[in-house]
């Protein structure tokens, strides 16, 4: 082999052995950052985005599948039901439970607040929530949906942690103009109880929802739904 052939030779060899040695070299970079995401998506990522079980409406083997809480704590929640007020719930599993542990369940149950009628302790309940998230909450009053509050609070937190919040949260509709979709969304409305309520509007007080409403489901049911409304 001639003096020129060899160093050809050499030339064509040198990018293989590079390419060869480059897959090693980054895999060995980014196995870390791939374990880190899989945590990342298994765990927080995970929690923030889960449905939240509303204790007014799920059963009490739902219940017990709720980290920390117990049969007996099961039992207490429904027994209390209907829940009006975060403050009402916190005060019936904080009993059964003790006060961390109540605390430590709101990653999975949580009775949804209005934005526009609820206590800084009640925020104070929300997993993750500080004095400064609280007054935020607090600081753009009365909101007049959902889209308002992500928005506002959209300016502390990024947008995950926006949605994360949300599912906390509710800004009551209004029962003359709320559309099919809206009144939907209110926690366990059927499609034949979202006809009751738009059949009898114009509504011209709280008082008439009450009657009509009642006609098809009881007293307590009616103080559930009424949480969820208001008449501007």
């Amino acid at each position: 082999m001639s003096r020129s052939q060899a160093v050809a030779l050499a030339l064509a060899v040198i990018p293989l052995l590079s390419a060869g040695c480059a897959p090693d070299s980054d895999a060995a970079e980014s196995e870390p950052a791939a374990a880190g995401g899989v945590e990342a998506v298994g765990g927080m990522n995970a929690e923030r985005m889960a449905v939240l079980s509303n204790p007014n409406l799920v059963t009490e083997d739902e219940l017990t599948a709720v980290p920390g809480i117990t049969a007996e704590a099961a039992a207490a929640i429904v027994g209390g039901r209907p829940y009006l007020r975060a403050a009402d719930l916190h005060a019936v599993l904080a009993g059964a439970i003790g006060e961390e542990a109540a605390l430590g369940a709101y990653r999975a149950l949580w009775l949804p607040i209005n934005l526009n009628d609820v206590t800084n302790d009640e925020v104070l309940l929300i997993p993750g929530v500080g004095d400064r998230m609280a007054h935020e909450f607090e600081e753009y009053r009365p909101y007049v949906d959902l889209g308002e509050f992500r928005m506002e609070i959209g300016k502390y937190v990024d947008e995950e942690e926006v949605e994360r919040l949300a599912r906390y949260v509710y800004v009551p509709i209004d029962l003359n103009s709320a559309t099919r979709e809206e009144i939907m969304a209110v926690p366990g409305m059927s499609e034949r109880m979202a006809h009751e309520f738009e059949e009898y509007r114009p509504y011209t007080d709280l008082d008439q929802f009450r009657r009509e409403i009642g006609k098809y489901v009881d007293e307590n049911e009616v103080a559930r739904f009424e949480r969820y409304v208001t008449l501007n």
